[in-house]
């Protein structure tokens, strides 16, 4: 291929050049890596969560939210010292068929795989829900309009995700304090509210908290767009984890202070809309939407990539008949499963997602250790004490009772109150 041709191709993805692992590098700034990690943790699934703890009460999510976001930082900080360790750039499943084998590459990958496309599944849902809604259409043309923009900055690679992120992250955040705001001086609020529930139903919560951090996929991504200035990954990392914990918190706060246990609505948005009025549906919904776009970015994007990582044949992610060719496996399948009726289907990924969290937990310890033997570079940051192996051990046990929960849940053995 000739160098004209291949700057063509880079142009039209907005890409700088590949290196040997056939993914390009775009520099990314500290609030473009922020954005993407709290963009990708922040679905529509954090609405949900006042319901999910109607029974346990705020203060023990609030818990298990810290412990959830404690160590899924830790763990992110392990791959990210990893990837700082490797000379070329590569996703999940690139850095663990380097250091744990072809085993493990896989493993990763088909965890990336199961949870992206569970994911985008039920993005292509709601977001067909929520412009039907507001626009007076089909749920499926609502997708569509949905789907074309999300995938288009899909194509277009790592820059434009960031740049998409960084602004609708801002714009997010916005609605999110408005929404805050008016609740604390509304009448109606009472912040004993929060005090209320029974900590014996803390354990299903426990399982919620740990689904809602789901950006460890992206930390390859990161550092990709870090690698002239890779002393800011860790940086970037504790930074977004940060203000997901905090959105993360506030809204069923915001939300469990203005109606009470009792009355939480399956999505806030209609507890919002109730309580606060006709705007806050509106706002609280357009917030449910941004947050399926940025979620939808990060997600589909690490799929992505991880396929051209895993699957070297495919060449540089740059070329755009390639690119596109891989962007119609991510996208469309899902688009496709979200209007085919197959409910089994989809709780099969769903189930099989649970499970997933146990890869995530054991691989990047074992990608870790491996890299501190095997690895090109000397890092501009490593882990520390937090790599010590009472830490690792238990992270796996987190995740481990994560996944015993999802199959008691699944066989019906756990108490009916649950």
């Amino acid at each position: 291929m000739s160098e004209t041709r291949v700057q063509s191709c880079q142009d039209q993805v907005g890409a700088e050049p590949v290196d040997s692992s056939g993914l390009a590098v775009h520099r990314l700034s500290f609030l473009e890596a922020v954005a993407m990690i709290v963009g990708t943790n922040i679905g529509a699934g954090v609405l949900s969560m006042a319901y999910a703890s109607r029974k346990a009460g705020f203060m023990p999510l609030l818990l298990w939210l810290a412990v959830a976001g404690v160590f899924t930082t830790i763990s992110m900080l392990y791959v990210s010292e990893t990837a700082l360790r490797t000379r070329t750039h590569n996703q999940l499943s690139g850095l663990a068929q380097r250091y744990v084998g072809s085993f493990g590459a896989w493993a990763i990958f088909l965890s990336v795989a199961v949870n992206s496309i569970g994911a985008l599944i039920a993005y292509m849902s709601g977001s067909g829900k929520i412009l039907s809604a507001f626009l007076g259409i089909s749920p499926a043309l609502g997708s569509l309009l949905f789907f074309l923009p999300a995938a288009l900055v899909l194509y277009l690679g790592l820059g434009a995700i960031g740049k998409g992120e960084k602004f609708i992250s801002i714009g997010m955040v916005s609605m999110i304090v408005l929404l805050v705001v008016a609740t604390l001086v509304n009448e109606n609020t009472d912040v004993a509210r929060l005090l209320e529930g029974d900590w014996i139903y803390m354990v299903p919560v426990f399982n919620i908290a740990v689904f809602c951090f789901s950006a460890q996929y992206i930390v390859p991504e990161m550092a990709r767009g870090f690698s002239h200035a890779p002393s800011q990954l860790p940086k970037a990392v504790i930074t977004g984890m940060l203000v997901t914990f905090c959105l993360l918190a506030i809204v069923p706060m915001s939300v469990i202070s203005l109606t009470g246990l009792e009355n939480q609505t399956e999505v806030a948005t209609l507890a919002w809309g109730q309580a606060l009025g006709q705007w806050a549906f509106y706002t609280a919904n357009t917030f449910a939407l941004c947050a399926m776009l940025t979620s939808y970015w990060g997600l589909g994007g690490s799929f992505l990539t991880n396929i051209f990582d895993k699957f070297h044949k495919l060449g540089p992610e740059n070329q755009p008949k390639t690119r596109l060719l891989v962007l119609g496996i991510v996208c469309v399948p899902p688009f496709l499963l979200a209007y085919s009726g197959m409910v089994g289907f989809v709780n099969a990924l769903y189930f099989a997602g649970a499970f997933s969290g146990v890869i995530l937990s054991i691989m990047p310890i074992l990608m870790l250790r491996s890299a501190r033997r095997r690895g090109d570079l000397q890092p501009a940051w490593q882990c520390g004490w937090i790599a010590h192996p009472l830490i690792q051990v238990f992270i796996v046990m987190i995740y481990l009772a994560s996944a015993a929960y999802a199959l008691c849940s699944a066989l019906n053995l756990l108490p009916s109150g649950w």
